[in-house]
């Protein structure tokens, strides 16, 4: 994977909204915290919008590529930040130029989420290494004070962010050592994206992160054997879970993942600290690393930025 440069002071950012609506104070307030650590933020000028039909939706699908493909191509941007998550990024990977992102270059891009389906496009349509870290407009990100560091550091020194140490609650769920490329995000987007342009057919080779969100148990469960059915966990080297919350009662959640991926024999940590808990680490994503599940830590072979 091709990883993008890290950031400067002075460099321009892009905020854009692929995906679900952001209220215009969530925006203002996390471009101020942008602009504190000496970047020129940008929002998009449909970041804000609201599909006149469908609520859920950060406006039209043309108007939100439009927004993601221009912050894109502008050689001024140095990155490219979502906003928030939701719904709707499924909804225009296919109406992206690529060749013309790819013509681009290679730049930075975080979010997670819904910004799944974007990190696996970027990754198999682009080769390029992405950030799954917070969005600018999640309360988290606003209100969360680790939160905002793990991304700064990784963001202007990522040479400091090569060992990513669990948050205290990160327990072994299977020990041992494996090494593999970073890949994943959300569960459901996982699974979403079979059959599509953007789905991966294993995961050989490859340490797997996942997290979601308002799932209940059963629905994780159903996920993760439509994962399994499809053969996308053969191969992995090894697994970290990140937050689940608003899923019901963490045991029982558990019982689910130890049930679905412990008979895969691979390292799995739980409980690491990243998606949408209350603090969320940033992991780059197309980075090769190693994990210690007995540990609970990620070492990176390389910075994730050059």
């Amino acid at each position: 994977m091709t990883r993008p440069g890290r950031l400067r002071p002075g460099d321009r950012v892009a905020v854009v909204a692929p995906s679900g609506t952001v209220p215009k104070e969530r925006i203002t307030a996390g471009v101020d915290i942008l602009r504190g650590w000496g970047l020129d933020p940008v929002v998009m000028p449909h970041a804000l919008d609201v599909h006149p039909r469908l609520g859920y939706l950060a406006g039209t699908d043309e108007a939100r590529a439009r927004d993601l493909a221009e912050a894109w191509c502008d050689p001024e941007v140095a990155a490219v930040l979502c906003a928030r998550g939701g719904y709707g990024a499924q909804r225009l990977v296919d109406l992206l130029d690529w060749d013309a992102l790819r013509a681009a270059g290679p730049k930075l891009f975080v979010g997670y989420s819904d910004a799944t389906v974007l990190h696996e496009a970027f990754a198999l349509r682009l080769g390029l290494a992405t950030l799954h870290g917070p969005m600018t407009g999640a309360a988290t990100f606003l209100q969360d004070e680790r939160t905002r560091q793990e991304l700064r550091t990784t963001l202007f020194a990522p040479e400091s962010a090569r060992v990513l140490t669990g948050l205290p609650g990160a327990r072994t769920m299977v020990p041992g050592r494996a090494r593999g490329t970073l890949f994943g995000g959300c569960l459901s987007l996982l699974a979403a994206g079979l059959g599509t342009p953007d789905a991966r057919s294993s995961a050989r080779g490859g340490l797997l992160v996942l997290e979601d969100v308002g799932e209940q148990p059963y629905r994780i469960d159903r996920t993760l054997t439509q994962l399994l059915r499809s053969g996308l966990l053969e191969g992995s080297a090894g697994i970290v879970l990140g937050s689940w919350a608003e899923c019901g009662p963490y045991e029982r959640v558990r019982e689910v993942l130890v049930d679905r991926l412990a008979p895969l024999g691979v390292p799995i940590v739980e409980e690491f600290g990243f998606g949408h808990g209350p603090t969320s680490l940033t992991l780059p994503l197309g980075v090769p690393a190693e994990l210690d599940a007995d540990a609970r830590t990620l070492t990176l072979e390389l910075p994730a930025l050059r």
